[in-house]
């Protein structure tokens, strides 16, 4: 069976939070995805500044090994994506299941790439940042996983957040991510939600998106 097509509606979802953050910041998503639809959800929490992309990614498959997790859908805020998108990439777990990235840089990242070159970019970062966007975007190392998976990607559009200390975006952003970064060839589909980076993990809107998408592979739209 192909591992991100016709899988069970219902089942569970494994939540991994961006840089700088813990797993408690997907609590109100996980609590929306158990209530209104039906599923078992845990927290993925990981050292997002002193550990790089492939440790942490190494990390989410242990964690989906040692929970004994045979399906999983998969939810990515920001670096959270990306982690995920690592993990398939470098086929640490195949555990079945759509994928749902949450205002993650998918296309690399401005603001990422000028911290990073900044003397003390570096500190502020990590290591896991520069890894998955600087030196090469998931746009251009995850190809194999969009192939076989079904993925949806969600923009903000509300342009506050602490990206601006980079300098000002000049384009649609959310504040740390531009719009154009969420974008990812072949992903299934792509919406954008009037909401800031960080306030996608509070926002009850962006929870349904989530959970529509993992449920039909596909988001929301009024007809």
């Amino acid at each position: 069976m192909d591992p991100g097509k016709n899988v069970n509606a219902v089942g569970t979802v494994v939540c991994t939070h961006g840089l700088w953050s813990h797993g408690t910041g997907m609590y109100l998503i996980k609590r929306h995805l158990e209530r209104e639809y039906g599923m078992k959800a845990f927290i993925f929490n990981y050292p997002s500044v002193t550990k790089t992309l492939d440790e942490n990614a190494g990390r989410l498959a242990r964690f989906i090994e040692e929970n004994e997790i045979e399906q999983a859908h998969l939810v990515g805020h920001s670096l959270g994506g990306l982690v995920i998108l690592r993990m398939l990439a470098n086929h640490y777990s195949d555990v079945p299941g759509r994928i749902v990235c949450v205002a993650s840089p998918l296309r690399g990242s401005r603001a990422a790439t000028i911290l990073n070159a900044k003397g003390w970019g570096e500190h502020l970062l990590g290591a896991a940042v520069p890894q998955g966007t600087v030196h090469g975007s998931a746009n251009e190392w995850a190809s194999e996983v969009t192939a076989r998976r079904e993925i949806g990607s969600i923009a903000g559009s509300v342009p506050f957040g602490v990206g601006h200390v980079a300098g000002p975006f000049g384009e649609p952003n959310d504040g740390t991510v531009t719009v154009a970064e969420t974008r990812l060839d072949g992903a299934k589909d792509h919406i954008v939600m009037p909401t800031t980076h960080t306030g996608m993990l509070i926002s009850r809107n962006v929870a349904e998106q989530i959970g529509t998408f993992l449920r039909r592979g596909e988001f929301l739209r009024e007809s």
